[in-house]
């Protein structure tokens, strides 16, 4: 091998190790992000129940709307 290949391959590890530090860096702060997030299951019955509500609410203002 020559210098030149060698300091190639060098530079190369190194930008490799560099890219993988900082996916790890990213994915530890994805996941402290998504662990203050996540909703409990109550949180998610009580959102489907106003969703429901407000697609209940506009169905019928659109139907009273649309009738004689």
């Amino acid at each position: 091998m020559t210098d030149v290949s060698t300091m190639d391959q060098q530079e190369q590890i190194a930008r490799i190790e560099r890219a993988q530090e900082e996916t790890r860096k990213f994915a530890a702060e994805t996941r402290k992000m998504t662990r203050g997030t996540a909703l409990a299951p109550w949180q998610l019955v009580v959102t489907a129940m106003t969703a429901g509500a407000a697609l209940f609410g506009a169905g019928a203002a659109f139907t009273k709307l649309m009738g004689p």
